[in-house]
């Protein structure tokens, strides 16, 4: 049934409804870019008043410079395994001096004899980049790239993805899992804008090239990105010797497009269906000379990424054992594109 308004005294229709009338899109692009604007600023307050007291409560913690390695090899990654479980027990004692409890107990699970890490760096938040299986022999690698909030303290939970990851892959394959940047806070004002990524973007892409070194040419190698892990993997696509990028839980990536993101890697792209990062604002805005947002939504049509099924998960949950994101992760890297299930 067609709605038709009352006429006016002038004889007119009034209101959008009427005969011909349609919403100008200037004004729709409008009342949006106010009410991205609202929202960004209402986080980006928030983050300001939250960051400076969590900082100021939480003073700087000891630790040694990281240990002085040769570029890694796959002759020479025990050596650096050693060097890095050692340089992690030092950050523990120090730690503990300092009475710091929390980091001296987490650097001290990192400096067990059964880990294996590629770097180290117990100062700041920290930074840990370790690996699962045979490295040297692995013909698939997956390479795991974390959101907001990771830092030493918070390791295991990323570190259960890629063990979990790693369990679903079997024989011939390795999982590193990349904490080689400073992530930004989930209510914080980085975390509403590219800066940390931007910074991240060089590491990750130094990262890739000895990682090549190690496991040659021929390795398959994955890049799996969560949340604002998948801005860092935006940011540092263009050139990066990778076969697939998947973005999962992601806010966008800075680019418009999978096409814009300038790499010949298969790009994906999946959300859960309770993962509340659909509801954050797929665009950007300026404001106050910052641009903040990530453009488009990576699982939209527009984006153009090939978008696999990721389950009723929630925005910690892709990496759950059994859950219908892993295994369509393990699909990916094990390169059973074909198996990979789609939304």
């Amino acid at each position: 049934m067609e709605f038709r308004a009352k006429p006016s005294a002038t004889g007119r229709a009034d209101g959008p409804a009427r005969r011909g009338s349609r919403p100008k899109p200037g004004r729709a692009v409008g009342r949006f870019a106010r009410r991205l604007r609202r929202t960004l600023l209402a986080a980006l307050v928030m983050g300001a008043v939250v960051v400076p007291v969590s900082a100021a409560g939480r003073p700087q913690i000891p630790a040694p410079a990281p240990a002085v390695l040769a570029p890694v090899t796959a002759s020479t990654l025990d050596t650096a395994y050693a060097a890095n479980r050692a340089n992690a027990a030092e950050a523990a004692r120090m730690a503990a001096d300092h009475g710091d409890r929390t980091r001296a107990a987490a650097d001290r699970a990192l400096a067990g004899p059964s880990r294996r890490f590629l770097s180290f760096d117990g100062r700041g938040s920290g930074r840990a980049v370790e690996v699962f299986g045979d490295l040297a022999h692995a013909d698939r690698v997956a390479v795991l790239v974390p959101g907001s909030d990771t830092r030493l303290e918070t390791y295991d939970r990323f570190r259960a993805g890629a063990l979990a990851l790693h369990d679903r892959l079997g024989p011939r394959t390795a999982v590193v899992a990349w904490l080689g940047y400073e992530t930004p806070g989930t209510v914080s004002p980085t975390v509403l804008t590219t800066g940390r990524a931007e910074a991240a973007a060089p590491r990750l892409q130094g990262f890739i090239r000895e990682l090549r070194g190690v496991v040659g040419r021929s390795a398959h190698m994955s890049l799996l990105c969560h949340s604002y892990g998948s801005v860092v993997c935006g940011r540092a696509a263009h050139g990066l010797d990778v076969d697939d990028i998947a973005l999962i839980g992601s806010p966008g990536t800075g680019a418009d497009s999978a096409a814009a993101l300038h790499t010949s890697a298969r790009v994906w792209a999946a959300r859960g269906a309770d993962d509340w990062v659909a509801h954050v604002p797929h665009a950007q805005a300026d404001l106050f000379g910052t641009t903040l947002g990530f453009g488009t939504d990576p699982v939209s049509p527009a984006f153009g990424a090939q978008v696999f099924a990721a389950g009723a998960g929630g925005h910690s949950d892709y990496f759950k054992p059994g859950s219908v994101s892993l295994d369509n992760l393990a699909r990916i890297v094990l390169g059973d594109t074909s198996e990979v299930t789609r939304a």
